[in-house]
């Protein structure tokens, strides 16, 4: 079998004719994240898909800043997945949490901005067999408070899927 380095997987087994999951940790502005790369048996996974894998990756920071934006678009709007994300959250949420999940004392204070401030990615799925979905994105509130998380997709291209679902 041909290996071949990765700055983010390590070493990584190409054209093993296998569903493989290969996981790492990884940091983004500061905060702890999981990247999972997913190749499928039938996928043609060569070291050009690696290194495209990588190059991606370096584009990670501004892929999130667009979905960040597309989830303050959408807390300001009636009926979409990041509003009843917040909105259900919040309601769940108990007094001595405002200020563990949210940085605040008070529910008045919580905002849509605080929300968007307190919201993280915690996961990234990445599929190169599948270049319409190639990134998936998980935005949680933090393990410790829900297992629960806002998901985006972006394709090959970086280009980000305009639905934005909630998961749980």
């Amino acid at each position: 079998m041909n290996k071949v380095a990765s700055q983010h997987f390590g070493e990584i087994e190409l054209n093993h004719g296998m569903d493989h999951l290969f996981a790492a940790k990884h940091e983004l502005r500061g905060h702890p994240l999981e990247l999972d790369l997913n190749i499928n048996a039938h996928d043609h996974f060569d070291e050009a898909a690696l290194r495209k894998v990588e190059y991606r990756l370096r584009f990670l920071p501004e892929l999130v800043d667009e979905v960040r934006e597309m989830i303050a678009e959408e807390l300001e709007q009636e009926g979409t997945s990041p509003q009843e994300y917040l909105h259900f959250h919040c309601n769940a949420l108990k007094e001595e949490q405002l200020h563990k999940v949210f940085g605040v004392q008070d529910r008045s204070q919580l905002t849509n901005e605080v929300f968007l401030k307190a919201l993280k990615l915690g996961h990234v799925a990445i599929y190169p067999g599948q270049p319409e979905r190639y990134f998936v994105l998980d935005f949680t509130l933090g393990e410790h408070f829900t297992d629960e998380v806002l998901v985006a997709s972006a394709d090959q291209d970086g280009v980000v899927d305009d639905e934005i679902v909630w998961e749980s």
